[in-house]
């Protein structure tokens, strides 16, 4: 449905109008500096900025909130988490996805302490150096935490391009293009504030399903408001179905409690995390050889999860150990250290089932 007249708009006039409703209706976030403290002087922290861009890789604002704040509060500064052990951080990140991102993490604060100083580069050349760090977070921390006039350029802020020059091309091919739109708006004064009101913008005005155009700040020079095509855009390429992969997941408990655990290869998915044996998973089917010798029972309910690129469904077996069990591979959790929270999603929902199963033996 068309709306009204379009207005031309520059793009000085654009970045200004979106401060101005950034100023008043910016989210608050726990990583961020409120626009009222930047005034007053307060810097944002490379550190804090750096580590929320990582976890919001792929994940909502809402499931990294807690993230952040147990991470920030354990790990204060970059030093601080450069110097905690590799164990303690995966099991910290065992629910939030994309465990490279975790490993990842590590690798660049000790960079970071070890060649900088303690202090992020101040450059997106710099940053781009850093492990893990690619040209998105690079930008992201540019602006936000160095206020540097670089282009950050999120989902939120695709569709917020793609709206407002009413660009019909699809996604992922778009991508160059929208971030060639974003960054001729992209203003030299306060950048960083202006990257966070884009998506801002795209996350609580512009959104996926009922934007509200009509108190947009960006309704006037809007031109798929005008032509009625909002709801349309951005365009995406269709996805190919997922596959479906099986595995097994082998939960032994002994008979003090113990768990048999085995970390999973750095490498890989799921990679430097605690897990249940099971061998690889494949569409062909599971056949994995149990990691001991025992009386492995079959429960009736299988783990589901979904994966970026594929569904997987394991069976879940499980069995009682006795106390001088010697497991062919990993190693037994005692039962005051171990953390179902430690555990991946995937092996979270199998351990749940394998309890229940425990619970219920005669």
């Amino acid at each position: 449905m068309r709306d009204g007249n379009l207005k031309q708009v520059g793009p000085a006039e654009i970045a200004s109008d979106l401060l101005v409703w950034y100023d008043v209706h910016a989210r608050a976030m726990p990583w961020r500096v409120p626009p009222a403290d930047k005034l007053s002087g307060v810097r944002p922290d490379p550190y804090r900025v750096w580590l929320s861009e990582v976890m919001l890789q792929q994940t909502t604002v809402a499931a990294v909130k807690d993230y952040f704040h147990r991470f920030t509060t354990r790990w204060p500064t970059v030093a601080d988490l450069a110097a905690a052990e590799d164990g303690d951080v995966m099991g910290e990140w065992a629910g939030l996805g994309y465990y490279a991102r975790a490993r990842n993490l590590l690798k660049c604060a000790r960079v970071v302490v070890a060649d900088h100083g303690g202090v992020f580069p101040d450059t997106l050349a710099g940053l781009l150096k850093l492990p893990g760090v690619g040209p998105y977070t690079a930008a992201a921390i540019a602006s936000i935490a160095y206020d540097l006039p670089e282009v950050v350029v999120d989902g939120n802020v695709e569709r917020v391009m793609a709206r407002l020059h009413n660009l019909h091309d699809p996604l992922p091919g778009s991508k160059p293009q929208l971030t060639e739109l974003a960054a001729g708006l992209t203003p030299a004064q306060r950048p960083g504030d202006y990257a966070q009101a884009v998506m801002d913008l795209g996350a609580t005005i512009c959104t996926p399903r009922n934007p509200a155009c009509g108190i947009c700040p960006l309704r006037s020079p809007c031109v798929a408001r005008v032509q009625g095509t909002a709801l349309e855009l951005p365009k995406k390429t269709p996805k190919k179905p997922k596959p479906t992969r099986l595995g097994i997941a082998y939960v032994g408990r002994r008979a003090d409690g113990a768990y048999l655990l085995e970390r999973r290869p750095d490498k890989g998915l799921l990679g430097g995390m605690l897990g249940w044996p099971g061998g690889p998973w494949s569409e062909g089917g599971a056949a994995e050889a149990p990691p001991i010798a025992a009386d492995w029972r079959l429960l009736g309910a299988e783990a589901r999860h979904t994966f970026t690129h594929f569904h997987l469904i394991l069976q879940v077996r499980i069995a009682d150990l006795p106390q001088g069990a010697n497991p062919e591979v990993g190693q037994f959790i005692e039962p005051e250290t171990f953390r179902p929270s430690d555990l991946p999603t995937v092996m979270r929902k199998a351990f749940d089932l394998a309890r229940g199963g425990f619970d219920n033996t005669p």
